[in-house]
């Protein structure tokens, strides 16, 4: 098979028969030499005036040794998973994982594929019952400390934007692996292939529900409304664990996938003498502006013709604290995700057609343990604290304030021409009042240098809210080689432990823990 690059189409002339005439073009060949073509990227490419889909195809031809190859038309081998080969270790017991959000539920993939039926135990409920409570806290503001937006089947991505883009160096290509099964069980297509892949909140619900099917189906078992509550050892090995306060579970082989708000676990494994570590974070407020904005500001005249549009921004401020946007939803809403009574917590969400009027995004800033103390408790101590503030600002509900207000100081009494869009009630306030004042110097520093690349972006209607406080875990849970925590037979994993950002990273980091219990256990 042949790879054929930086293909470039006008978006007003993106469809099949086009770009088949430019990969025959491109390639030089007639159209009855190529048998088939599949994309393997499809991406937006606006720096200019003209903007351009740029596709990357992979070609299946019929005399692939007569194309001249260059550096955009190269061979391509395609290469599948393979899962790794057994150890030699009899594995009496079988492994449990702890939590299904997608670093735990990629891990019971890979061992149900290989023959291991992990047990998989979760705080909350199935994503049916899951949905059902997370709706009505946001009608009636009734909290669910282990069934909501945070804690559940699918972790606290579920109620997100779905997105799929990381940062991460994937050499192995596991991305593939993860963005593959997603399709198997009713992602779109194109998330293969997109720059910027999304499922949407909406799909990806049937998605975790179609995955835990057939986990269970291989031999796997889902244990909803079970909290791991304690963790008996012996010699600093794992032989036991304890949940909701009362049953005792021989384990020696623990996958820890708890997500980065579970606090009553990570003082339980602190007390316990889990090695973990205080790392930076960032917290802030999220930003919404109307999605038309945005969209005119990223494709000009284009807009029309395009997928509603996201940014990235970053800034350094004169104190050296980094600024960004972070977990940018186009046509979402801003939801309110708190888990811990009196506490609030908001993220963003968007459906798969992102067809809501406005955009948002965090604006957040880099905290260090310099900010909130040098022990993982601190850490944790410091974002309820900003909970708790934004909690009793509103009442319980969202906190919003226009940014013209937020740079007066003052609290927002009238809305201006963008409104509000939420899952959860709302209310005006002084977003001052929450944060510490070395956030906001550092946001009204931010939002100068981003109105210079977005035009608009600061403008005296942009409304703010708060508190922007999850966006990763401020621990870390120190792990080996062999991924084992300092308690072996642990295996730490995925964003609650301090390995990933997000629904991919987390995912491939499922499957590396995965592997490892692989290469080390023999299934019985």
């Amino acid at each position: 098979m042949i790879k054929v690059r930086q293909i470039k189409i006008e978006v007003e002339h993106d469809n099949k028969d086009y770009l088949l005439d430019k990969i025959i073009k491109k390639l030089n060949t007639k159209k009855e030499n190529i048998i088939d073509y599949k994309i393997s990227k499809k991406s937006i490419d606006a720096r200019k005036n003209e903007i351009y889909y740029v596709y990357e195809v992979i070609v299946n031809l019929k005399n692939e040794n007569k194309i001249n190859l260059s550096k955009d038309i190269i061979y391509y081998e395609e290469k599948e998973y393979k899962l790794p080969p057994s150890g030699d270790i009899f594995l009496k017991e079988r492994p449990i994982i702890v939590g299904s959000g997608p670093a735990g539920l990629f891990s019971a993939y890979i061992l149900v594929s290989a023959g291991y039926k992990p047990i998989i135990i979760e705080r909350g409920k199935n994503i049916e019952l899951r949905t059902k409570d997370v709706e009505k806290f946001w009608e009636s503001g009734v909290l669910d400390e282990n069934s909501n937006v945070q804690f559940g089947e699918g972790g606290a991505g579920t109620f997100s934007d779905g997105k799929l883009n990381t940062l991460i160096k994937d050499k192995r290509n596991l991305g593939k692996k993860v963005f593959s099964t997603f399709v198997k069980f009713g992602s779109p297509q194109e998330i293969m292939y997109v720059q910027k892949p999304h499922i949407g909140t909406d799909i990806l619900r049937d998605v975790i529900k179609n995955m835990r099917e057939d986990i269970i189906k291989k031999g796997g078992e889902f244990r909803f409304n079970t909290t791991l509550t304690n963790i008996k050892t012996e010699n600093n090995t794992l032989k036991a664990i304890e949940v909701n306060n009362k049953e005792i579970i021989p384990c020696t082989a623990l996958v820890l996938a708890i997500g980065h708000s579970a606090r009553d676990t990570i003082k339980m494994l602190y007390d316990n003498k889990l090695k973990m570590e205080p790392k930076p974070f960032a917290v802030g407020v999220r930003v919404m502006h109307k999605q038309e904005m945005i969209n005119k500001n990223q494709y000009k005249e284009k807009a029309n013709l395009l997928p509603s549009a996201s940014y990235k921004l970053t800034y350094t401020t004169k104190q050296k604290r980094g600024v960004y946007s972070f977990c940018m939803c186009p046509g979402g809403f801003v939801v309110n995700a708190s888990s811990e009574r009196n506490r609030l917590a908001i993220n963003g969400m968007s459906n798969y057609k992102r067809d809501e009027e406005n955009a948002n995004s965090a604006i957040i800033v880099t905290t260090t343990p310099n900010d909130y103390g040098n022990d993982c408790l601190s850490a944790i101590k410091f974002q309820r604290e900003l909970e708790e503030k934004a909690y009793k600002l509103a009442s319980g509900k969202i906190p919003i304030q226009k940014l013209i207000d937020f740079k007066e100081n003052k609290k927002t009494t009238s809305l201006g021409s963008i409104k509000p869009i939420t899952k959860g009630k709302y209310e005006f306030a002084n977003l001052r009042e929450i944060l510490p004042d070395y956030i906001i110097e550092s946001l009204l520093e931010a939002f100068v240098n981003f109105d210079k690349k977005i035009k608009g972006f600061a403008s005296d209607d942009t409304l703010l809210a708060a508190i922007e406080s999850r966006t990763s875990s401020p621990i870390r849970i120190i792990r080996d080689e062999s991924l084992e925590s300092s308690i072996k037979g642990i295996y730490p994993c995925g964003e609650g432990a301090g390995y990933s950002g997000g629904i991919t990273s987390s995912a491939i980091d499922g499957i590396k823990v995965a592997e490892k219990i692989i290469k080390k256990y023999k299934n019985n």
